[in-house]
């Protein structure tokens, strides 16, 4: 029997980081900000998704050893249950049923799901073609936030969007669209939901870690393009308003908590 279609928020533990580097020429005096990392599952008759699925298992027990440095100063708090296979499982999703791994982009704390691709024996993984020849070698800036073992390595079926493709229908039926949203990082993607209820949602990602970033009241210092940063928020809250669509930021400690989390879903 087809799954139904719904869309799972995922808990998959935070980040603590430097308020600089999370909301740019704030935190001077070296606070520090708990941020949430968030992933997300879309149940579908033609195939179950996971939309990133935050960080690998194995940086729950030693998350400088598979990381690196960065993890020193952006500290992982997770527990391998919050990892994506356990989550799969909690959840009675069979990691057989995963048709497609759209990955908004390959930072760290995203590449959950590619990291055990193995485990996905009829997954496809969705990226832009941006940001996948970045990630394979990116420049000494941003390096640090691509953890290279969890996707390069062979056997991965990549799937390549190619810059005509913005607002990519992924089952042609509008349940789940792929927009361009450069600046976070080169080839960023945030994703549109529309659920059978007529409820849709606007997986923002990082082009906006907080509603305050998606209304340019801050910018993140973890950006490859501020002129890019800008346009995508600013395409990001058209998008969201024509689809009436409730907004979700990808770093958003205040919006977080009033979300339904999985095993809740909204359908």
């Amino acid at each position: 029997m087809s799954d139904p279609i719904r869309l799972y928020l995922c808990d998959g533990g935070s980040i603590q980081l430097p308020l600089r580097n999370f909301k740019a020429g704030q935190g001077l005096d070296g606070e520090e900000v708990v941020t949430p990392v968030s992933w997300a599952i879309l149940t579908h008759p033609r195939g179950n998704v996971i939309i990133d699925g935050g960080n690998a298992e194995e940086a729950a027990d030693d998350p400088v050893g598979h990381i690196g440095d960065i993890a020193l100063s952006s500290k992982i708090t997770m527990t391998r249950d919050q990892a994506v296979l356990p989550t799969l499982g909690r959840l009675g999703i069979a990691p057989e049923s995963i048709r497609w791994i759209v990955q908004t982009h390959l930072h760290f704390d995203h590449t959950g799901a590619i990291a055990a691709i193995e485990r996905f024996p009829n997954a496809q993984v969705l990226v832009t073609r941006t940001e996948y020849e970045f990630a394979l070698d990116p420049d000494w800036v941003t390096a640090p936030l691509y953890c290279r073992r969890d996707y390069d390595k062979p056997g991965v079926p990549w799937v390549l969007l190619e810059h005509d493709e913005d607002g990519y229908d992924l089952f042609d039926d509008r349940t789940l669209r792929c927009w361009r949203t450069p600046g976070h990082a080169v080839g960023h993607m945030s994703v549109e939901v529309h659920l059978p209820s007529g409820e849709a949602f606007f997986l923002v990602i990082d082009a906006a870690y907080t509603l305050d970033h998606l209304v340019e009241k801050a910018i993140s210092a973890f950006v490859v393009s501020v002129p890019d940063t800008l346009a995508s928020v600013r395409k990001v809250r058209r998008l969201a308003d024509r689809a009436g669509a409730t907004v979700v930021c990808g770093h958003d400690p205040d919006a977080w908590p009033s979300f339904k989390h999985a095993p809740e879903y909204y359908d």
